[in-house]
């Protein structure tokens, strides 16, 4: 299993990473480098538009390598996923800015982030199901939250990176070319991430399926066919989570930086605490919901994360580095309460010949409406009120979403998984 844990959260690590150091790029010097005719603000709006391509690029990686998951198995998906998301991060780095080549610099951008969310799209479910189905039935919800554990890690590390690259540059030097190393450094990561999931069998209940020769035929149109109900609630169980992590991870360097007007350090610093808490705390609210089931502990991270919506803001505004760090931390504390269960939530509501399919596009759908567009609502929305309440009720209403959600879905957490 500890093998197992480390090649189903490498990848996911590895993806966030990539994905993290975009959205901080995004907050930080994309307004500048991709699109220097517009102020500041403006500027920051575009580059969270090209943060969403990641998102609404997700389904087409879920439908394309969820239908290969559930027909070639669960480790070559995951393979090619790594190596999609390696290459076109790397890519990211050699690109040229707006002043070099006009307007093809941002359309370059947009289309190598479109390859990031469609890697990204078709990651999340293999990886969690690499460990779920190789693992004790009774472990369901601790064993899938090693990949839920990916996107802190890879938030932490990515953040970190930068903030060192922050430290020992000058901020003209960081614009002009530092932001560029972080990208380059993935390639380091790919080669590792290939060589340890690579040494991972092929799940038990996959190689039964093959076995006894009852793979589905066409894995996507038996989800929308039989199961769409079950694809409704494991995809509404995550928008709010996912709007809540916009809030507390991508929205507060900008609200930090050109809002309350502090350094980047604190900001950086702030969102690196909370990450490192989110991971301890993901894989310990799975094994909760284990013996407390998915529901409850779900229910309970909804409901705190309504308050938090707006406590969050009353901590910032204080411009007090010590509260700006509680505020991000409770928040992803907060955020862990969902996201532990999460991964064992939806994929436990589709049977495992399209377990795949099904949670990939659960996956992948609700990330369009929930944190694709986020950082762009929550920028406009401030922009249009100049007012963090507007912020703070777009935040519960997802949330809303997320609860009637969950509290519709059947219980999972001690019934068998469902062949």
């Amino acid at each position: 299993m500890g093998r197992l844990a480390a090649a189903s959260s490498v990848g996911t690590t590895l993806e966030w990473y990539d994905f993290t150091i975009y959205n901080l790029m995004a907050a930080l010097v994309f307004n500048a480098v991709f699109f220097p005719s517009f102020d500041p603000l403006t500027g920051t709006i575009l580059a969270f538009s090209t943060y969403a391509v990641g998102y609404i690029s997700r389904p087409l990686g879920g439908f394309v390598f969820g239908h290969l998951g559930d027909k070639l198995g669960r480790r070559f998906v995951l393979a090619a996923t790594l190596m999609m998301m390696g290459v076109a991060t790397g890519l990211i780095g050699f690109l040229p800015g707006y002043a070099s080549w006009g307007i093809w610099s941002p359309v370059l951008l947009v289309t190598l982030r479109f390859l990031q969310g469609a890697a990204i799209g078709g990651e999340w479910a293999g990886a969690v199901l690499l460990s779920m189905e190789h693992g004790s039935q009774h472990q369901r919800g601790r064993n899938a939250s090693f990949a839920q554990v990916g996107p802190s890690c890879g938030t932490l590390l990515g953040t970190g990176f930068i903030t060192l690259l922050t430290l020992f540059l000058s901020p003209e030097e960081f614009q002009s070319w530092g932001w560029r190393i972080p990208f380059l450094a993935s390639v380091v990561l790919v080669a590792f991430g290939l060589w340890l999931r690579w040494g991972v069998e092929e799940t038990p209940v996959f190689l039964e399926l093959e076995a006894h020769h009852e793979k589905a035929q066409a894995p996507l149109k038996e989800v929308f066919t039989h199961h769409w109900r079950r694809l409704l609630m494991a995809g509404g169980s995550r928008i709010g989570s996912d709007v809540l992590y916009a809030l507390v991870v991508v929205f507060t360097l900008t609200y930090v930086t050109t809002v309350l007007h502090l350094s980047r350090p604190v900001a950086l610093t702030a969102t690196m605490l909370g990450a490192a808490c989110n991971a301890i705390a993901v894989p310990f609210f799975g094994a909760l919901s284990d013996r407390l089931g998915r529901r409850p502990v779900y229910i309970a991270g909804a409901l705190l994360g309504m308050v938090w919506a707006y406590v969050f803001f009353m901590l910032m505004d204080s411009a007090q580095p010590l509260q700006i760090c509680i505020a991000v931390v409770v928040g992803l504390i907060i955020h862990a309460m969902m996201y532990g269960p999460q991964a064992a939530f939806v994929t436990e509501q589709f049977p495992t010949r399209v377990r795949y399919a099904g949670s990939s596009l659960a996956y992948t759908l609700a990330g369009i409406v929930g944190g694709g567009f986020a950082p762009l609502i929550i920028a406009t929305l401030f922009k249009s009120y100049g007012s963090t309440l507007a912020i703070s009720v777009y935040v519960t209403a997802a949330l809303c979403l997320t609860l009637v959600a969950v509290f519709v879905a059947r219980e999972t957490a001690k019934a068998p998984l469902e062949n």
